[in-house]
């Protein structure tokens, strides 16, 4: 049982293929796309936006993400008017990346703090990529901790990209590793799927993955069986 996601929009277009993309990188994830007015114009509909919110909750919870004003203030109506509203939470973050990245956390299992978390903490541009492991702060860390990294091609169609990166976050979630990516200048922590994304490394690219911690080993394993079968491509 996993949380679910309801989007909310302007343009039942856009919540539309917000939902697609999302469900590419969390495909066990229940999302909901509402958005639009019954006569198709541009707004949000109360009605429609509390049955999206009462329809998609599995008993997990969920998640409302909502782009612009009056989204919100729809959404906030439709969260007050179910049974229980403290399974519904509301969150302030970028319509896109919020909603990626609260999909692909529901995924991995997270509860409904951990989706709504991941959502308010997703951004656009560098602050979003983590920071990098240089200077002192990584020369401590090597110091206190074995590091074991691989290099790797990619040879999949588009590299580490939306459902790539999702597959990679995936397939390390629940370990006790920390795993980070490093392509040309920048390293990100692997757990974050926008972070992945946004490093830009395509097909024919070589990548870094390090890791460290008790599961380091079984991390790089699962990474590398990823990468040879081509992310499933």
């Amino acid at each position: 049982m996993r949380v679910a996601v309801v989007l909310v929009s302007h343009s039942r277009a856009l919540a539309e293929g917000l939902a697609e993309l999302a469900g590419q990188m969390a495909p066990d994830v229940r999302l909901e796309a509402v958005g639009g007015l019954p006569g198709g114009g541009l707004g949000t509909d109360f009605d429609a936006v509390s049955t999206a919110v009462a329809d998609a909750d599995q008993g997990a919870g969920l998640v409302v993400l909502y782009d612009l004003g009056s989204a919100r203030m729809t959404a906030e109506l439709a969260a007050e008017s179910v049974g229980d509203p403290d399974r519904v939470l509301l969150v302030d973050a970028p319509f896109v990346e919020g909603a990626v990245a609260a999909a692909v956390a529901a995924q991995n299992g997270g509860e409904l703090a951990t989706v709504g978390a991941a959502a308010v903490a997703a951004a656009p541009g560098p602050e979003a990529r983590g920071p990098a492991l240089t200077g002192p702060a990584a020369e401590g860390a090597v110091e206190t901790a074995e590091v074991r990294a691989e290099t790797f091609v990619l040879r999949n169609e588009v590299g580490l990209h939306a459902r790539p990166a999702a597959l990679l976050t995936r397939s390390i979630a629940g370990l006790d590793a920390d795993v980070r990516v490093r392509f040309g200048d920048g390293e990100v922590d692997a757990a974050s799927v926008l972070a992945l994304m946004g490093l830009g490394a395509g097909r024919g690219d070589t990548v870094t993955v390090s890791a460290t911690g008790p599961d380091a080993e079984t991390a790089l394993r699962r990474v590398t069986d990823l990468v040879e079968r081509n992310f499933d491509e």
